[in-house]
C-alpha cells in the first residue's frame, strides 16, 4: 500500500522541518471556517461533528497579548521543569523513544521534549504529529505510516494536558480497534506536561497551572489549525487534514514560546535531575478524579452532556477562544494566575463564578443548546 507523504515546515507550519513531521493532509486551500455561534448550533444539534469544520480564528487584543507575554515570562521556568521531568520519565520507559504528539496541543510540548532530550542527553528523538478526534478515533493511516517506519513499541504519545481524560479514553479505545482490525499494536501510554485530571502515569506535574501554549490558537502552534476529519475532503487512504494559516505570520509567537522555555533549561536542570527519580518511584496510578469531578459538575449545572464541561485552565481557555461559553468557574485562590481567562470572559460577556472547593483552577462550561443566558438552561 502506498502511504501519503508527510508535511514539513516551512511549507506547512512555521516550525523548522527538523522539529516535527506532520502526518496530515494540507487543506489550506479549503474554506472550512464558520462563525462560532453557527458552528456550535450545528454541533450540539447533531447536524455536524466538531471535526468537520473549523472555528474562525480568535484575533487577540493588544491587552490580551500583553497578558500572554507576561504569562510566558512568569511560567517559562515552571514549564521547563515539567518538560524536563516528563521527558526523563519517557527516556526511562523507552529504549529509543519516538515522540508522537496529538495535534495540535501536543505539538509544541513534543518539540520541547525533543529539545530537552538533546539538551540533557545529546539524543535526537524522532517527533511526529498525528490527529485524534473524539468519537472518531486516531488517524489510522498515520498509524500505518508510523508502524512502517518505526517500532510501535518505542512510540510514546504526547499531549499538552489532561482535562477530564476524554482523549486518554479515546486513544486507548482507538488503539484497541487498530490492533484488532489492522494488527498494529501500540502502547496507549500518554505523556503530558500537566495531568490535573489525574488520568495518566507519565506527566511533568499534576498541578493545574497556565501553560502558555493554551493561551492562543494557531499563532502559538506553528500557524496550524486544529485537525479536520471531513469525508468530503479526506479519503480513506489520506491522513486527517489541517490548514496552515500563512496570513497570520506577523502575529506568530510559536517559536518565541519554544525558545523562551528552552532558554530556561539550564536553570531547572539540577532540580529536574533531583525530582524525576522520586516521581518515577512514586505511586502514579490514576484515580480519574478529573472525570468524577466533571460528571458531578455536569449534574450540578443541569447539563445533559459531559462534553459541554471542560475542566482545567487549558480547556477553559479553549472554550473561551473557540466555543460558545456559558459560564466560567474559578477557584478563589487561583485568581491571580487567571488574568487571561478573566479578560476573555469579560470580553465575551461570560459570567465568572468563584467555587471554593473546585479541584481545578478553572472550569469552562459551553452554553447548552437553547440556553439564552446563564440563568436559563430549559428554554
Amino acid at each position: 500500500m502506498t502511504l501519503p507523504t508527510p508535511l514539513y515546515g516551512p511549507d506547512f507550519s512555521s516550525y523548522d522541518a527538523a522539529e516535527v513531521t506532520w502526518l496530515l493532509t494540507d487543506l489550506s486551500h479549503v474554506e472550512l471556517e464558520a462563525p462560532v455561534e453557527q458552528r456550535e448550533a450545528r454541533i450540539q444539534s447533531g447536524a455536524a461533528h466538531y471535526a468537520e469544520s473549523l472555528p474562525t480564528e480568535y484575533q487577540p487584543s493588544g491587552e490580551y497579548l500583553d497578558l500572554f507575554h507576561a504569562a510566558l515570562a512568569e511560567s517559562a521556568e515552571r514549564v521547563a521543569h515539567a518538560v524536563g521531568v516528563v521527558t526523563e520519565l519517557v527516556l526511562a520507559q523507552r529504549e529509543a523513544p519516538v515522540l508522537v504528539s496529538l495535534a495540535r496541543a501536543g505539538t509544541p510540548i513534543g518539540i520541547l521534549m525533543r529539545r530537552w532530550a538533546r539538551y540533557a542527553h545529546g539524543v535526537t528523538l524522532p517527533h511526529y504529529t498525528v490527529s485524534i478526534v473524539r468519537d472518531r478515533g486516531i488517524d489510522r493511516v498515520a498509524m500505518r505510516y508510523l508502524a512502517r517506519h518505526h517500532d510501535p513499541a518505542q512510540v510514546m504519545f504526547v499531549d499538552g494536558w489532561t482535562g477530564k481524560g476524554a482523549i486518554c479514553r479515546e486513544l486507548r479505545a482507538a488503539l484497541d480497534v487498530l490492533a484488532e482490525q489492522d494488527g498494529l499494536v501500540f502502547d496507549p501510554t500518554l505523556a503530558v506536561l500537566a495531568d490535573p485530571g489525574n488520568c495518566v502515569t507519565v506527566f511533568g506535574t499534576r498541578d493545574d497551572f497556565l501553560i502558555p501554549s493554551a493561551c492562543l490558537n494557531s499563532t502559538v502552534s506553528g500557524l496550524v489549525s486544529r485537525t479536520v476529519l471531513n469525508e468530503r475532503l479526506i479519503g480513506p487512504e489520506q491522513f486527517h487534514g489541517a490548514k496552515f494559516y500563512r496570513h497570520l505570520a506577523d502575529a506568530d509567537v510559536s517559536n518565541l514560546l519554544l525558545d523562551r522555555i528552552t532558554d530556561r533549561f539550564p536553570a531547572v536542570a539540577d532540580r529536574v535531575a533531583a525530582d524525576w527519580p522520586a516521581l518515577a518511584a512514586s505511586d502514579r496510578t490514576p484515580d480519574w478524579s478529573g472525570w468524577h469531578t466533571a460528571v458531578r459538575l455536569t449534574r450540578e449545572y443541569g447539563l445533559d452532556n459531559v462534553n459541554l464541561l471542560k475542566p482545567g485552565v487549558g480547556e477553559t481557555t479553549r472554550v473561551l477562544l473557540r466555543r460558545v461559553p456559558w459560564r466560567v468557574l474559578i477557584r478563589p485562590d487561583a485568581v491571580a494566575d487567571l488574568g487571561h481567562v478573566l479578560l476573555l470572559a469579560e470580553q465575551r460577556g461570560v459570567p465568572v463564578e468563584k467555587v471554593a472547593d473546585l479541584p481545578y483552577s478553572a472550569v469552562g462550561l459551553i452554553r447548552p443548546r437553547g440556553a439564552a443566558d446563564p440563568t436559563d438552561v430549559t428554554s
